[in-house]
């Protein structure tokens, strides 16, 4: 197919799952913009024949020209993880302003934007409180749209979550696990949650923002083992007190000023937050991927289960 589908944040999680899954369906002008150097070098390589351009959203520029003629704008940018407020503002709501402003300019008729389950959370933490503010901006913009708000993701390119958590298991000697590790998560597949984006740009959900949460629900303690079962990992789990976990988050954030798990997301890990499940497989006609059998797909593929994305 000759449609341009543009895509921001493409380098992350998502859109390193997207674009192998666009491909499969026939799209061929794809537009991938990040500015993470080394994330998008990967794409790059992974899919060299796509337009890939290393850009920072948070500033106007030459890059809005590439919204010319699109037919959807996928908007997956987003400040995850850190301790820097202003990284959070510039990269989830700055950026924001300015893919919208170049949305409307060039006329792209609709725009899938991927907001957080984090935005119905208890949670007050600079990535919930600017993840809002983006949410808002989409929604009154002018732009024909669909807002998702997945729950924790996880699969290939996984470097943030339990692709981060694989890795630390095969590193160290114990794997410690905070208090009893009973939290519930209601994980999504991240090739699910992308065939609802393909789904989107095909049938154009307009107007409407849609929980797409995992079905399954899983506790953390659980989400670890069956990692260690796919994996293979020799590594003992045990489990550390909550206040000594805290320390250790803490202490460890002195020393690295973008750490992939801070004291801000322990505490959502145990905030109890309990997401609306829907009928998202009837309603976009995806089929849905069971747990243990997404976990064996993410850290068995062949090729993309060995690729690790830069923090």
């Amino acid at each position: 197919m000759s449609r341009r589908i543009v895509i921001t944040g493409a380098a992350g999680l998502v859109g390193q799952n997207l674009i192998p899954r666009l491909r499969a369906e026939g799209f061929e002008d794809i537009v991938a913009l990040d500015k993470h150097r080394a994330n998008l070098a990967i794409l790059r390589e992974l899919h060299p024949d796509i337009t890939a351009e290393c850009v920072d959203l948070a500033d106007p520029g030459e890059w809005r020209s590439y919204f010319s003629g699109a037919e959807a704008v996928v908007m997956l940018q987003a400040q995850i993880g850190g301790n820097d407020y202003e990284a959070f503002v510039r990269n989830n709501v700055d950026s924001t302003r300015n893919v919208l402003a170049a949305v409307e300019t060039h006329q792209v008729p609709y725009l899938v934007h991927v907001s957080s389950s984090v935005v119905e959370s208890v949670a007050n933490d600079f990535y919930t409180n600017t993840k809002k503010e983006q949410e808002r901006l989409v929604e009154e913009s002018s732009v024909p749209h669909v807002i998702l708000r997945p729950t924790l993701m996880y699969g290939w390119f996984d470097r943030k979550h339990l692709g981060w958590l694989s890795r630390f298991m095969r590193r160290t000697p114990v794997f410690p696990i905070p208090g009893d590790g009973r939290y519930m998560r209601q994980p999504l597949y991240a090739g699910d949650f992308c065939n609802i984006i393909a789904s989107c740009i095909e049938r154009r959900f307009s107007g409407a923002t849609y929980n797409i949460s995992g079905l399954e629900k899983v506790d953390y303690i659980d989400m670890i083992r069956e990692i260690k079962r796919a994996t293979a990992a020799k590594t003992p789990i045990v489990s550390i007190p909550y206040h000594a976990f805290y320390v250790l988050l803490w202490a460890y954030a002195l020393l690295d000023h973008d750490p992939p798990f801070t004291t801000q997301q322990l505490a959502a890990l145990v905030a109890h937050d309990e997401f609306e499940v829907i009928d998202w497989p009837g309603i976009f006609g995806v089929a849905p991927t069971p747990f243990a059998e997404a976990i064996a797909e993410t850290f068995t593929h062949p090729a993309y289960s060995r690729v690790v994305l830069e923090f």
